[in-house]
């Protein structure tokens, strides 16, 4: 008995032993790290986040400003055509990349396809449908081209219906969606290397109805393509300033075409008088009004001003008619230059003239036609968030600037990372709306962004009740 008893009495005398040893290091191991906590280190300094944020927008400003000394010897601020001539490489080679990510994801996904699905296929797929309210016909077109880029994307359409709001995807925080979108619209602060993403969206998507072919080729008179497309948005105005810019840029556009003995021009515009007024500036113009040609039983006073005072359908005919133009579209205007229509216009004449298995493919020319007194105060009057100057809108945009007929981008940029842009007050105030702080040349701090999107994540909490 004695000799069973002995290893559990000295068990007994051992664990209580152990226990306070365990209990004195603990404390004095608690102890010792408190009282080194007190003691300054010099090894990892106390950071100030609010100071680190401004710290980086004025690295990141004045990496701008060196840069854009740099571009332009010395020059704080550029004219339009100035800005412009980034864009004179063309896009030729993206495009065509772009174009056959477009034919595979549509043969997977597109109504050939999917009208023979089965039901419950249909609804595992996840397709997602969008439904576009009334405005004008450029802003309608890209609400229907949005869905199609994010389709591509992502298979999502919310939120995101205006000329640039899919490319706010290029600054998402996560790196997989970045790199979808820049996959699609190019990398943001390379806007020479940016393909024609709506304008292939169209060329897939979007044919003109039996009427509207019809209308065009009256137009046409069954002769050529027309060599060059103006587009004049006048809003009822009767501007001469306007009309001779367009005019000396029709001009340069017509000096860069190949030799050709009568090239032909084609007017569209929301004002009808405006085209009566100019034909007769150029020689061989066919003058028609197509609206006459049709009943104007369905004429609506819906957004005149914006559609002209025509049955609506002809801004759809217009449309077809100036994207058929075989070497430059041009953009003018009575106040803002480069409307969401003008852009597709442009898009879609480029989309039809690029030719896959062509020997040697020529760009269209986008221009924009500025009046001298629309930049007055630089292009601070172009802040339509949809509209193609947007982005270049802010204070690296000079002030008192001749007329000018710039080079315009094929896909209007969604951010300010590109040389001499930079954003105005409005939109400034816009994107902090959405945790974007920037800079007046267009910059952000993207651990700031981080941290703002962390902060609105809402967890969800599920409970099964059954």
């Amino acid at each position: 008995m004695n000799s069973k008893r002995t290893p559990w009495r000295r068990c007994r005398v051992r664990l209580p032993f152990i226990l306070s040893l365990i209990a004195v290091f603990t404390v004095l191991g608690v102890l010792m790290v408190d009282l080194r906590s007190i003691d300054p280190s010099s090894e990892l300094p106390i950071n100030n986040t609010t100071l680190q944020i401004f710290e980086n927008d004025d690295i990141l400003a004045n990496m701008t400003v060196d840069k854009l000394e740099g571009a332009g010897a010395g020059k704080k601020c550029a004219t339009v055509e100035e800005m412009g001539e980034i864009f004179s490489r063309g896009y030729l080679e993206e495009s065509l990349r772009l174009r056959r990510i477009i034919h595979n994801h549509f043969a997977i996904n597109g109504a050939s396809r999917v009208r023979e699905l089965h039901p419950e296929e249909f609804c595992n797929h996840g397709f997602v449908i969008g439904k576009a309210s009334e405005a004008g016909l450029g802003n309608e077109l890209y609400k229907i081209l949005t869905a199609a880029a994010l389709s591509v994307m992502l298979n999502r359409f919310q939120n995101t219906t205006d000329a640039v709001a899919a490319q706010f995807f290029l600054k998402n925080i996560h790196p997989e969606m970045r790199e979808a979108a820049s996959d699609l619209f190019g990398r943001p602060e390379n806007l020479q290397y940016r393909a024609n993403v709506f304008g292939e969206l169209m060329r897939i998507l979007i044919s003109p109805s039996r009427n509207v072919e019809w209308a065009v080729n009256w137009a046409l008179s069954g002769g050529k393509d027309p060599d060059i497309a103006l587009h004049m948005r006048m809003m009822m105005n009767r501007s001469v300033r306007a009309k001779q810019a367009a005019l000396d840029c029709v001009r340069r556009a017509v000096n860069n075409l190949p030799v050709i003995s009568k090239p032909k021009v084609v007017l569209v515009s929301d004002t009808p008088f405006y085209g009566e007024r100019n034909h007769t500036k150029f020689t061989g113009i066919r003058r028609g009004n197509i609206s006459s040609s049709r009943t104007k039983s369905n004429s609506l006073n819906f957004r005149v001003q914006d559609w002209g005072p025509a049955p609506r359908w002809v801004a759809f005919v217009d449309f077809f008619l100036a994207s058929r133009a075989k070497h430059a579209v041009i953009s003018g205007a009575h106040r803002r230059v480069g409307t969401t229509y003008a852009q597709l216009i442009a898009a879609l004449a480029a989309a039809y003239r690029l030719e896959e298995n062509a020997s040697s493919n020529s760009s269209i020319t986008f221009l924009s036609s500025f009046q001298s007194n629309l930049l007055s105060e630089g292009l601070k009057d172009q802040g339509g968030w949809g509209h193609l100057w947007n982005r270049f809108a802010g204070p690296l945009s000079c002030h008192s600037q001749p007329k000018q007929c710039a080079l315009a981008p094929i896909l209007p940029p969604a951010w300010w990372d590109g040389l001499w842009q930079s954003p105005i007050p409005r939109d400034i105030e816009k994107m902090e709306a959405y945790g974007i702080k920037l800079s007046g040349f267009g910059t952000f701090d993207e651990s700031q962004l981080n941290h703002f999107c962390r902060s609105r994540k809402k967890p969800v909490v599920t409970v099964q009740l059954i």
